[in-house]
């Protein structure tokens, strides 16, 4: 049995033989109407209902437990056909600029993940495998027909290092921007890098416009390798050339993620150099205090102290913003509820 999703439209082949109309009335029941069964399309000829649920299957994700945050984040935990779980979270918001209602849905590319960061519960039990199109697209899905709500915008800030599952990371974008998709715009996509260099390099080749947030987390080689070991092997002159290329073939801005640990990562020295690296891309800086991980030592500086860091860099001339925590009393930083989930699971 094949996973529907984890085609794009222009391999459905299956509808080769039908009249063109009938993938746009599959399209629509699946991507607009969220119906997950063919035998409920009633429009299609029951012959051909027949054979699509004899040959595929649309559905693979199912919700074993969720969330919600006092400030409106869901946190939502999904099991795989095979047993693993993923994380997905529903972050809503007030568009500044236009005063609109933004849903943010940041979305898990991997199960676990193979980096290990030293802050981050994501690759706390290592990594398993990449997740299909199907099964990234359809987080996105599940979420839609669970809120009776579309989502504004795709963060891919899950679990695991999109760009260590490139080819089905670009896959699902063109699925998710496909008019036989779900149709949203690659502009309100972001990928999100620990800093895998060769593979920013092949992003700058693409031709949809999504956008891309690179997490810095720390402005030395000495500081950066020790909470993210991907740095040993793209240390950050590397990462930055490979940045450069981006900015350069594609014109458009990055963003620098840098999540602030108190007494690590903080002081102004560091915020000087954070500056000088934003200033020479040309990127926005995201500050993100640290969400906390009882498995490790790390915790968030102060208000007074991150409005010094921020005020520096501000100084400096750097578009900065500071992302608002959210989730906070659900577990929301990456891979908490599946971590606690699976070490009552092991427990048990």
């Amino acid at each position: 049995m094949k996973f529907f999703l984890d085609q794009l439209p222009s391999e459905w082949d299956f509808f080769s033989s039908q009249p063109e109309y009938r993938a746009k009335q599959v399209s629509e029941w699946i991507f607009k109407r969220k119906v997950f069964c063919f035998s409920s399309m009633t429009n299609l000829p029951s012959e051909l209902r027949k054979k699509l649920t004899e040959n595929y299957q649309i559905r693979s994700l199912e919700l074993i437990q969720e969330k919600q945050s006092q400030d409106g984040t869901r946190k939502f935990l999904w099991q795989l056909f095979d047993g693993y779980t993923i994380e997905t979270v529903l972050i809503p918001s007030i568009d500044t600029r236009e005063g609109a209602r933004r849903l943010t849905l940041c979305v898990s590319t991997q199960v676990g993940c193979a980096l290990r960061c030293g802050f981050c519960a994501s690759g706390l039990f290592g990594f398993e495998r990449n997740l299909s199109c199907g099964e990234i697209v359809e987080q996105i899905l599940l979420c839609e027909s669970t809120i009776k709500e579309r989502i504004s915008n795709i963060v891919f800030m899950g679990m695991g290092e999109p760009l260590l599952n490139y080819d089905q990371l670009i896959k699902s974008i063109r699925l998710i921007s496909s008019p036989l998709g779900i149709g949203m715009s690659p502009r309100k996509i972001t990928i999100s890098t620990s800093g895998v260099a060769p593979r920013i390099r092949k992003l700058a080749n693409e031709t949809l416009p999504f956008r891309l947030a690179v997490s810095l987390h720390a402005t030395t080689d000495e500081l950066r390798s020790k909470i993210m070991p991907i740095n040993l092997k793209y240390p950050l002159s590397e990462l930055i050339k490979s940045c450069e290329e981006f900015c350069s073939k594609r014109k458009q801005k990055i963003t620098l993620e840098y999540i602030l640990i108190a007494g690590f990562n903080d002081s102004l020295d560091d915020a000087d150099r954070l500056a000088g690296i934003a200033r020479s891309l040309r990127a926005k800086v995201n500050l993100i205090p640290y969400n906390r991980v009882s498995l490790f030592p790390w915790k968030s500086p102060d208000r007074k102290e991150l409005l010094c860091f921020l005020r520096w860099i501000e100084n400096k001339g750097v578009e900065v913003s500071v992302r608002k925590e959210r989730g906070r009393d659900i577990d929301g930083a990456c891979g908490q509820l599946r971590l606690r989930y699976i070490s009552k699971e092991k427990a048990s």
